[in-house]
């Protein structure tokens, strides 16, 4: 019989049900270590290692294609075990070869201040290779080991949440069992890699504000507005701009 490697459905979290439809991960399978997401698709695994060439890691880095106005996030980012997935999201084989420096690469991907700019570059529905060429990405040799050691100890916790990511922990030197998925955890840990990284953007509290909502830097009635999707739907169900808070509560901790 010949292997067969799975075409991932999505990087967002969806499960393929019996009866063929699609729905999001409940909170109680994204705690479970041991779950998988069930696939619709499959192919050859030989395909899937054929295609990827030379990249030998038993894991991906892939984005989601679609950006849609509707979206909280224009940039979504994410680690994969070694599956195949089609075109709605590509693969990036990275040039660097460090497991600590690619989730850098990640962290920067999915930071607030990258998708500001991303936002601003898709035009459409499309987040294409064209334009992901064109975005502004902090060059690996700018990373201190401080730097480093901050980002990627974070995103090996938000990544490694269960056991089919195991080969990406072991490039980074953690031998030890998957994190626990905790959902306030990781707000705290996301706002502090935001903060993070707009500092090395170089940018300031006020133009990290900016970003986060312009309301609070020019008032209410300023026309403009960056994560409304995002706002809205905290405020709906935490009752504020939980993000926000994190975010400035991050940055005042470590630069105020």
């Amino acid at each position: 019989m010949k292997r067969r490697c799975f075409i991932n459905s999505t990087i967002v979290g969806r499960h393929i049900t019996e009866d063929g439809s699609t729905r999001d991960l409940t909170d109680e399978e994204k705690s479970d270590s041991n779950f998988k997401p069930q696939p619709r698709y499959w192919v050859d695994k030989q395909e899937v290692e054929n295609r990827l060439g030379d990249w030998k890691k038993e894991w991906l880095l892939a984005f989601r294609d679609i950006a849609r106005a509707t979206d909280e996030r224009t940039a979504i980012f994410s680690l994969l075990p070694k599956v195949g997935v089609g075109n709605n999201a590509p693969v990036m084989t990275l040039g660097i070869n460090k497991a600590d420096l690619a989730s850098c690469l990640l962290g920067n991907l999915n930071s607030l201040v990258f998708d500001f700019v991303a936002r601003h570059k898709v035009g459409g529905t499309h987040m294409n290779f064209f334009i992901v060429k064109q975005l502004p990405v902090i060059p690996p040799e700018t990373y201190t080991e401080e730097d480093i050691k901050f980002i990627s100890n974070r995103v090996l916790e938000l990544v490694y949440t269960a056991w089919d990511m195991q080969p990406f922990a072991n490039d980074m030197g953690y031998e030890g069992e998957p994190f626990i998925w905790d959902e306030q955890r990781r707000a705290i840990l996301r706002a502090e890699l935001d903060a993070y990284y707009a500092k090395l953007y170089g940018l300031t509290r006020d133009e990290l504000r900016y970003i986060l909502d312009p309301a609070d830097v020019y008032g209410e009635d300023f026309p403009s507005e960056t994560f409304r999707v995002l706002k809205n739907k905290e405020i709906n169900k935490y009752g504020e701009y939980r993000t926000q808070r994190l975010v400035l509560e991050a940055w005042d901790r470590m630069f105020g």
